[in-house]
């Protein structure tokens, strides 16, 4: 299970807080696949900072409450930016394997 929160700039700084493993929540939240990448990046322009957390249904559905600040995107966009999460990592995982050989 997935969801894929988009932060606007000016909240940035409260993922970090959001996933604070200090807290009950955060300590559960943080626990899971938790990937941050600015859209642009990801070729969504129209987006600010995506939050993609993959893991148990439990750990996903406690991040509503943790990214209450942030949109949670609806299944078909959330669908594509998670592609494009994937997308960048399989680029840089066959990058270095350019670098390094198999």
């Amino acid at each position: 299970m997935f969801a894929v929160y988009n932060v606007k700039p000016a909240d940035r700084a409260r993922i970090d807080a959001a996933l604070d493993p200090k807290t009950p929540l955060g300590n559960v939240v943080s626990r899971q696949s938790v990937s941050v990448r600015d859209a642009a990046a990801l070729g969504l322009k129209d987006l600010g900072t995506l939050v993609l957390i993959e893991g148990e249904e439990g750990a996903v559905k406690a991040s509503s409450e943790l990214f209450a600040f942030a949109e949670k995107l609806p299944a078909e966009r959330a669908e594509e930016a998670r592609r494009a999460f994937k997308a960048q990592e399989d680029d840089v995982a066959s990058g270095v394997g350019l670098i390094f050989g198999p």
